[in-house]
């Protein structure tokens, strides 16, 4: 074979192995965002499951507070939905709710020296509080990652790897601007 023969296959086998190394890395990066979803998914189970336990807990000492309990109960229910559809637009729209009726609630509890003395409100609230932090620093990872996957198929040369091949933009877990303005504490406390 001549020297031009083998400078083609070698041209071509570099461009091969770069082709794979696109497509690898563009794999990589779905799946990133993929379980970056599955990890907000597992917490906000976790949180679905907690919030009867709160509000059970909160009916035997506020009794009169049903609205505050039912708001709970109502947005937990969005989130839910929206969390089995895998509607990360709609997740958005509840969680604010929930957050709000969160914060309504422990604002509320506040006027029950009772409740706020029980054992199982504070793990309760605890448990609650942590699992809103994590699902923070988790919603915090899916959006980086779904940026960092949304850039590659972008780029030159990735994106023509991924549009052959179908890979497509991801959504933002975005909020609301009532879920990013400082709550009214002012409000929450009368």
């Amino acid at each position: 074979m001549q020297i031009a023969t083998w400078v083609v296959i070698a041209v071509l086998a570099a461009a091969a192995t770069y082709l794979v190394l696109i497509y690898n890395n563009l794999v990589r990066l779905k799946h990133n965002v993929a379980a970056a979803w599955s990890n907000i998914d597992v917490l906000l189970k976790q949180r679905h499951d907690e919030l009867p336990k709160l509000v059970e807990t909160c009916k035997q000492y506020m009794g009169f507070e049903r609205d505050t309990l039912e708001r709970v109960m109502r947005a937990r229910r969005a989130v839910s939905e929206a969390r089995e559809r895998g509607d990360i637009e709609a997740l958005g729209g509840a969680e604010t709710q929930l957050r709000q009726g969160l914060m309504n609630l422990f604002a509320v509890a506040e006027a029950y020296p009772d409740l706020k003395a029980n054992e199982s409100f504070r793990h309760l609230e605890a448990r609650i509080t942590g699992l809103e932090n994590a699902i923070a620093d988790r919603r915090e990872y899916y959006n980086d990652s779904v940026n960092i996957n949304n850039i590659r198929i972008e780029q030159f040369p990735d994106v023509i790897v991924a549009r052959l091949l179908g890979f497509g933009e991801k959504r933002l877990l975005r909020f609301s601007a009532e879920e990013k303005r400082d709550p009214d504490l002012a409000r929450l406390f009368s």
